[in-house]
């Protein structure tokens, strides 16, 4: 059993996506980030950065004490070797895998976090930051274009923790973009999406942000 921390964020997604396709059994602890239930000391204690997700595996493949790990890009490597799932099907293959992940962890997320930051949140318009980071998601949506051309997924024919970790980040109306800019990364997306793993998710991802 894997305990997910979990609110429905980017972030999020990219773990319950995984479980779901992987089929492990978890259970959902919704970090409501909004509240700021991520500062409680309860979850401090497996994700000391306050961020989620986190996960806690009560049955680790070594077969010991129940094992907490924390960051999302982290996370999807421990599932990925814990299941021999999704990883990468070669030497070579793992290592694609790995860049276009830490692409993502480095690039792709953090840019666009802060475009929605400026363009939706801040409590006031600055419009040099909101100009710097729509180009800069415009440079990046480009960036994963150009890989997908020819590519089913962003390694290659194999769907992989990449195109997990990268999928919920394509946000093109909130991000100010035109995706018939970027035919390669709108079919991909489209692709993904259609997955009934991918679709459950973020269905799920819906229930739990709901008003009770």
């Amino acid at each position: 059993m894997i305990d997910l921390h979990y609110w429905p964020t980017p972030n999020g997604h990219k773990i319950l996506i995984f479980l779901e396709e992987a089929g492990l059994e978890h259970r959902i602890h919704p970090v409501n980030i909004g509240a700021g239930e991520q500062f409680r000391p309860d979850f401090l204690k497996i994700a000391p950065n306050n961020r989620m997700p986190a996960i806690v595996d009560h049955a680790p493949s070594d077969g010991g004490d129940p094992i907490s790990v924390f960051e999302s890009g982290a996370i999807l490597l421990y599932l990925a070797h814990k299941t021999g799932k999704f990883g990468g099907g070669s030497p070579r293959g793992h290592v694609d895998v790995l860049q276009w992940l830490m692409w993502q962890m480095g690039g792709l997320g953090p840019m666009l976090g802060q475009n929605h930051h400026f363009t939706r949140f801040a409590p006031e318009k600055v419009p040099y930051a909101i100009d710097r980071y729509v180009k800069e998601t415009t440079r990046l949506y480009g960036v994963l274009d150009r890989q997908l051309e020819g590519r089913t997924f962003v390694t290659g024919d194999d769907y992989t923790v990449a195109d997990m970790a990268c999928h919920p980040w394509i946000l093109p109306e909130a991000q100010g973009q035109d995706m018939a800019q970027f035919p390669n990364l709108a079919r991909w997306h489209a692709v993904v999406a259609a997955r009934p793993a991918v679709a459950r998710a973020y269905e799920r991802g819906k229930a739990v942000a709901a008003p009770k």
